[in-house]
């Protein structure tokens, strides 16, 4: 079998970073994969980097007009068996034509959680033979959206766990981030975007303060909303534990040196920094959303805060922070349940044999 996979992200965020791994075990199982990406990504040279099949083409995102074209024609290749698409930003809508044009059979992963117009939805998905959802949180917005359930597979994302489990000492931590030292200290990563509700988590710490709770915090990711983050920090008076580090290539060997994760995003399809905190064997402090609740068990491996309210989230970030044994227990049963639900293999034996099904159906309807 032969499969072409389409991601037009030029950063190796969380989806992006779901392709390599599913290529890398496809690989494995012997299956070719090409990873099609836009010229000059972060994404591609990650994928040479793990000696995967890369093939970039220009792409100016989803204003550009020779996408289709471009798509089209290599989609139209005789190595070409089936084609599985992974982000938005075009991918989903210039490849789903692009492969009824080329006759390509087609699957696409849905990795958001959020609605689209109705019209669009059925258009798009009509020109797909299966939809990969990330979550049950997922499949049931497609659903909503009139999906056909049948048409539907849940395969969740992955972390490559190993990776998150030798991270570095307390002490090289404080250093490296400038974080002051016996003081309990937590981590947020995600790209520093609205929905991600980074303001939500500075309220809390301006809750948390006036409580005489005053937790580092650390802030991994990038994005347009940075000086403003920083703003809000300052006027919420908490400029002093709060540390930005941007996005960081060797963030498995810090994260497990923290005290806890902060997730206080207001729409997720599942959350892979969610399930590297797990891997990395700390609990999570997450907002009640999307597929959060999938990942984390409320007060067993984490604990759970309506999204939007901080302070909820600064209750929470309280007991984690007042009772580090009971974090710590919460953090190892974190590892057992990622190591357990959350697998690579999982996940590519989820997709492969959706991948089967779909080639298998095809050859089917043209004996």
């Amino acid at each position: 079998m032969s499969v072409i996979h389409l991601e037009t992200s030029r950063h190796l965020y969380g989806g992006a970073l779901q392709v390599l791994y599913l290529a890398q075990g496809l690989q494995a199982r012997g299956v070719q994969s090409v990873v099609l990406v836009p010229r000059g990504s972060e994404v591609a040279r990650a994928a040479r980097k793990r000696w995967l099949r890369v093939e970039e083409f220009p792409y100016r995102g989803e204003g550009d007009p020779l996408a289709l074209p471009r798509l089209a024609w290599r989609f139209s290749r005789a190595d070409v068996e089936l084609v599985h698409l992974h982000s938005r930003r075009g991918a989903d809508t210039f490849g789903a034509v692009a492969a009824y044009l080329a006759r390509a059979p087609t699957v696409l992963t849905r990795r958001v959680e959020s609605r689209e117009a109705g019209w669009i939805a059925g258009a798009k998905y009509g020109l797909c033979r299966r939809v990969v959802a990330v979550s049950a949180a997922v499949r049931d917005v497609l659903v909503e959206q009139g999906v056909p359930g049948e048409k539907i597979s849940l395969v969740p994302s992955a972390v490559d766990a190993p990776d998150w489990q030798d991270p570095r000492s307390v002490a090289e931590r404080d250093r490296e981030f400038g974080l002051r030292t016996g003081v309990p200290s937590g981590a947020m990563v995600a790209q520093l975007i609205s929905v991600k509700g980074h303001w939500v988590l500075i309220d809390a710490l301006a809750i948390l303060k006036r409580r005489g709770i005053a937790p580092n915090v650390v802030f991994f990711g990038r994005g347009r909303l940075e000086r403003n983050v920083m703003a809000l920090a300052e006027a919420a008076g908490v400029t002093e534990q709060v540390r930005f580090a941007g996005f960081r290539n060797d963030l498995h060997r810090w994260l497990g040196s923290f005290d806890f994760c902060v997730h206080p995003s207001f729409r997720e399809a599942l959350g892979v920094a969610v399930l590297q905190a797990g891997a990395a064997g700390i609990p999570v402090v997450g907002a009640r959303v999307g597929g959060i609740p999938e990942v984390v068990e409320n007060g067993t491996t984490g604990l759970l805060f309506p999204p939007g309210d901080a302070g909820a989230l600064a209750t929470a970030v309280a007991k984690i922070v007042n009772d580090p044994e009971a974090a710590r227990a919460m953090g190892a049963r974190a590892r057992g349940r990622i190591e357990t639900l959350f697998s690579i293999g999982a996940m590519v034996e989820g997709n492969l044999d959706v991948y089967r099904e779909v080639v298998h159906g095809r050859r089917e309807g043209s004996g």
